[in-house]
């Protein structure tokens, strides 16, 4: 009885962090249990097709999120990144397997495929041996298609003159932007709520992107389906 009542104390007592993530101390704990909870919901999705771009990214949807993440990223903890309206960064020459978010990302209420979103552009900021992926620098204006100034759809901040473009699909805004068109086109337990969210946050990335040819190259991929 003295046994069975230890292991059930120890099963009760696991962690719920079963990603071998490392978080700081001052990482909000509830932000510790979301970012998990969001991942492993990373980790659930299935889908039966993905667009050539995604297969070269994160190859296929069903356990790929899982394994690209986990092969990045080992710890998160908390930064100003630089201050302003940075909601998370990578700060290579410390540590490049580590994501730091700021107080916008645990003060803003955006929904899981939103938060997801930040976390994986974050972790493709990760790759050494692709230059961390650097951004381009937005241009001044920077307008959306209806004339009105581009804004980040995280904290309403303009981004014209913000190094907080790119000129690939394969950076951190075009990877993102590829990850949640593919949510929104082809994952098959999702939930339309879901499915709506990932559409409109990346329709609203893929602004981000500001060279024609490889904005023109993402929208041929979200019309292919491997």
């Amino acid at each position: 009885m003295k046994n069975l009542m230890l292991t059930v104390l120890v099963l009760c007592a696991a962690p719920i962090n079963s990603w071998a993530l490392q978080f700081d101390s001052d990482v909000p704990q509830d932000v510790q249990t979301q970012v998990v909870q969001d991942l492993q919901f990373m980790k659930s999705l299935r889908g039966n097709k993905v667009t050539p771009l995604h297969q070269k990214i994160y190859g296929a949807m069903d356990g790929g999120y899982y394994n690209w993440f986990d092969s990045r990223v080992a710890a998160v903890g908390m930064n100003s990144c630089g201050g302003g309206n940075a909601v998370a960064c990578v700060i290579p020459f410390e540590d490049s397997t580590k994501i730091w978010f700021t107080q916008n990302y645990v003060r803003f209420d955006h929904p899981q495929v939103a938060k997801m979103m930040v976390v994986y552009h974050e972790a493709r900021h990760t790759e050494d041996a692709n230059g961390n992926w650097m951004h381009a620098t937005c241009p001044t204006p920077f307008r959306a298609a209806d004339g009105s100034d581009m804004k980040s759809i995280w904290t309403g901040a303009s981004l014209a003159g913000e190094p907080a473009c790119d000129e690939t699909p394969l950076g951190s805004y075009g990877s993102s932007t590829i990850l949640l068109k593919n949510i929104q086109k082809f994952c098959t337990n999702c939930t339309d709520k879901v499915k709506m969210d990932a559409g409109i946050f990346s329709d609203d990335q893929l602004g981000r992107i500001i060279d024609a040819n490889a904005k023109a190259d993402m929208q041929r991929d979200f019309a292919t389906a491997l």
